[in-house]
Formats: C-alpha cells, structure tokens, sequence
C-alpha cells in the first residue's frame, strides 16, 4: 500500500500547475517571526491598504483545537497563533451553529437572524440553478436567500475593480462567505470534480476545467491515509467501537480502489490540500490581489467536519488531520507569500462551528450526566400534534416541525377553529417531558430576555429573522443531539459555538487577546483595517485592539 504524504499531491498537480509546490521557500519560522532575509514577510503598519484579503475558515474548528497539542503545530496554525492577533474567546453566537450560518456570519458581520440564512436547510440548496459539473442527483444551490451584503459588496461599491475568489469542498461553504455577488465561486462536486452552478454561469472557465483534468481526486484509488507521526505522539487510542460506526475506525485508512476514491477523499485531509492547490491556481489565473484594489479570497477547509462528524472530535483521526491541516495552511500562505508581496495581504482564520463528543463517549467518561449525552427524537410528540389536527379536519402541514425549529400557520388553524396558542402550549409542554429537551422556549419570550443573564436566549434571538414564522425553539440538554450522526454540533452551548478568531498580516497587531469577540466582528473589523465602510448596519464591531493604529 501506498501513503499519501504531501509531496504524492504536489506530483499528482505538478503538470500544468504554475507554482512549483515542491521547491516552497519558507519566509517565516514556526512562530511567525520572519527568516533571515525574508523582508517581504507581512509587518504591522503597512504603508498603503492590503491588495488582498484572505478569509481562511476551517469547517468544524474549535475554539480549543489551536492550543490542544501543546508543541505539535509548527507550521501554518503556529505561525496564525504566534504571530497575529489571536482572540482565544470566540464564538459563533447564535444557536444553530451550523456550516450555512457559521459562513454567512464571518464575511457579512451579520447573525442568522438578519442575513437570512438560519440553518443548513434554509441555505443554500437550490434547484432553480443547477450545478455546471456534477452527477445527475445532485441539488443546484445560488446565494437566493442571503439577505444584504458582505465585505466584498463594501470593497467592489469603493472600487469596482474589486473581484473574489472563493473555494470550498461545500457549496455553503465557498457560497456565503461573498453572499449574492456572482464572482469566481467553486466548490467539490460528487462526481470528483470542482465546480459552480448556473447562478454563477453556464460553463466553467478554463483553467477550472483544466485543474479537474488532472484527475487529482482519482489518483488516490487505493492509496492509505496513515499516521504522519510515531504512534507515541497520540494520547488517544486507535479503536473506539463508537467511532464511524466501528467500520475502518483505525489507522491505516485505505481509500477504495475504484473511482469511489473521489468521494471518500472528503473525510481526508487531502480534501482540504487540494482545496488549497484550487485556490492557488485560481489566484494565478485569475489575478485577484494585484491591485491597485482590493480583492478577496475566501477558503473553506472542510476536511476537519467531515472527519469530526465521522470519527467524533476526540478521536486519533481529528489529532492526525489537525497536524495534517497545519502543513496544509503553513505551505498554502508560503504559496500565497510567493504568489503576491505579503506586506499586501491580510489574512483572517476561524471555524464556522465547533463540535460536541460523541452523546455515548460523553457519558461513559462522566462528561455528560443525569438528561445529558443522549439521542433525541421528537416524532412521536409531532404524530400526535398531527392526529389532533386531522381529527379537527385541519391541513397537518399548518404545524411545521424542523428539529428545534417549530411554527405554525396561524390562518389555516384559525380557519379549522384550532387555538395555535393552546396547540403550541401543549406541544411544548409535551416535549418537555421527553429526556434529552432542557428548555422550550416562545421566540417572543427569547427576544424579551436579558441576554446578558440568558447567552442561550441571546443565542437563539441572533438566529432567527423575524419573518420566517418561527414560533418555539427547542434547545437540548448538553451533549444530546438530534438523528444519527456518530457525532455533531449545532447547539446554543459554548462547545459548539467556541471557535478561534486569528488576524495575521498587513495592518495586525499581533498579540493574545482574551476579550469576548464574535465571528461577527470579522468583516467590521477587516473594514477598519481597510479603511471601506459596511453598506448596513452590521451586528459586529471592529476589534481596534488588533488594529495597527
């Protein structure tokens, strides 16, 4: 068998790629101070505003998952940590933390309340625009229901030179970061290839249809993704029966020897590699961040939620693919350093979510207790809601249920002479008594709380719009989940909301900041370094600490 170090990717690109990966000349040490010599390495104070800005967010990135494996990271996450303005109390603060929520947030400053897109099923899946390059079954998608504008509409309405390119193993996640703006947006299809779907064009240009060619994905037919590491490194053990469903839950794993390769290349970190060598190829064909504007670059790296959900976020795999996503960002900036003058680019790092343990791994080490860790359904308490309803002769479809979301279509119960408030009462009360719920809450009472006193209230307030008709939201206890999924996130609780909030590069002061930030700081903040003001009212505000000023 064969393992998949990096230098297998960079020969498996190497025809046809401009940049010659393999010869990357380092400009900064480990802890981001610059190599002898290295003078175009990023400093505070540029002298004129970033040409470029590169939004870096990892899929499924905890809070905690920088600083879990004390000296491991010498690479791409060392050098964000030691070397930017690093805010280690970051959240997503809203409820349902989510992919579509998450990314829609870091490029807008905006919550899910206000930018519309409140979960991955309101997000953005759409048939009206199919995709240009995949298989027969799958969904289109376009940014139809983002609501208002991102960082990029501020950039392009200064100048309108300005363009973007944004990558992603999701569509959600190379969609939202620039919202409705119909620029360079690509993400991986299940057929093996990248690609975009009609909101954006009806073809893909060249050079995108060119990388597809190469045939990177289909080159891993057989290959072992193996430990990079000795086995002494790892605290956690190699054979968790919960993990993946106790199927291929241990070290080496071997990806299928036929075209399936493609698709299971996505709970790999060679996902996220070659995510980053599109991005690079985009950069040098397109030309974005040559100035004299600004441009931005959004790169989603989804690996580490595809791996988490599989394996769980303690798992032997999510510490290999940690590692693995630090070399992949350490060479991706060397690249981009090479590509174009760092003193012009400022990049900014974060997580769309975080991440809860496995329900079963949580109770059995005492993490969860009494009502928490478990698996929760509320279908049974929705049948009955529904056999009521056909007995009143009223359309079952006037009560909607999505998971914690539940509302009501006020004018048809009327009509069938059913009280919503009495049916949503008795709902609630109903799943109240199902373990696993901790609260049920009226979205009127959520909006009234004192959010200061009540972070899940606020939570839950920052992620529903006024006008999507939500009338109850359902919160479970801590560490229990909704459906199957080994593991998941989603929740209001801070293990799920936690993520990093790194500044590196043009205009940063780099420092260790412990003040409470919010992934809608983000873009208010990047603005500030930019000197472009927001076209809206924004929900973050600029973090000045971490401005040169």
């Amino acid at each position: 068998m064969t393992a998949f170090p990096l230098r297998r990717l960079f020969a498996a690109a190497a025809a046809g790629a401009a940049v010659s990966f393999g010869c990357m000349r380092a400009t900064a040490n480990a802890d981001g101070t610059p190599l002898p010599g290295s003078a175009r390495v990023a400093g505070p104070g540029a002298a004129s505003a970033p040409k470029l800005v590169v939004f870096i967010t990892v899929d499924q990135l905890r809070g905690d998952y920088p600083s879990r494996f004390p000296g491991e990271f010498r690479h791409g996450i060392a050098r964000l940590t030691n070397g930017g303005a690093w805010f280690t109390f970051g959240f997503q603060d809203h409820a349902i933390t989510e992919t579509a929520p998450g990314h829609a947030s870091i490029g807008s400053g905006r919550f899910p309340s206000h930018t519309g897109i409140a979960s991955n099923s309101i997000g953005v899946i759409d048939p009206v625009y199919p995709l240009v390059v995949g298989l027969p079954n799958e969904i289109g998608a376009s940014a139809q229901r983002f609501q208002g504008t991102t960082l990029f509409d501020w950039l392009a309405a200064k100048d309108k030179r300005a363009r973007a390119l944004s990558v992603s193993a999701k569509d959600r996640g190379a969609i939202l970061p620039i919202g409705r703006s119909k620029q360079d947006v690509y993400w991986y299809s299940n057929s093996g290839s990248f690609t975009t779907s009609r909101y954006y064009g009806d073809s893909l240009p060249a050079w995108v249809t060119e990388f597809n060619a190469r045939g990177i994905p289909q080159s891993y037919a057989g290959v072992e993704w193996g430990l990079s590491r000795d086995t002494s490194t790892y605290k956690e053990p190699d054979a968790v029966s919960y993990e993946n469903r106790g199927n291929d839950n241990t070290f080496p794993h071997r990806f299928p020897a036929d075209n399936r390769a493609a698709g299971y290349m996505r709970a790999t970190p060679i996902m996220d590699s070659v995510t980053a060598l599109l991005a690079l190829e985009g950069l040098q064909r397109t030309g974005i961040g040559r100035g004299p504007q600004t441009d931005v670059m959004a790169v989603s790296f989804s690996a580490t939620d595809y791996i988490g959900h599989t394996y769980g976020p303690d798992s032997r795999e999510v510490h290999e693919n940690l590692l693995r996503l630090d070399e992949t960002i350490g060479w991706f900036i060397d690249s981009l350093y090479k590509l174009r003058d760092s003193s012009s680019i400022v990049i900014a790092l974060t997580g769309d979510h975080g991440m809860s343990p496995i329900p079963e791994l949580a109770r059995e080490r005492g993490q969860a207790t009494g009502d928490q860790g478990l698996r929760v359904s509320l279908r049974q308490e929705v049948a009955q809601v529904r056999a009521g309803l056909r007995a009143a002769n009223a359309d079952t479809a006037a009560f909607l249920y999505d998971g914690e979301l539940i509302g009501v279509d006020r004018a048809a119960l009327k009509k069938a002479r059913v009280n919503a408030d009495s049916l949503l009462s008795a709902f609630a009360h109903a799943a109240l008594q199902v373990h696993g719920v901790a609260r049920v809450d009226r979205m009127t009472a959520v909006r009234q709380a004192d959010f200061a006193l009540e972070p899940i209230a606020r939570r839950w307030a920052h992620q529903i719009p006024d006008n999507l008709g939500i009338d109850l939201v359902v919160t479970l206890t801590r560490y229990s989940t909704w459906g199957t999924l080994v593991a998941t996130h989603g929740s209001p609780y801070d293990q799920d909301a936690s993520v990093p909030i790194i500044f590196y590069g043009a205009g940063v002061k780099p420092g260790r900041y412990s003040l409470f930030a919010r992934t809608v700081d983000i873009a208010p903040t990047l603005a500030a370094i930019l000197s472009v003001k927001p076209l809206e009212k924004l929900d973050g505000r600029a973090l000045l600490e971490a401005i040169v000023r």
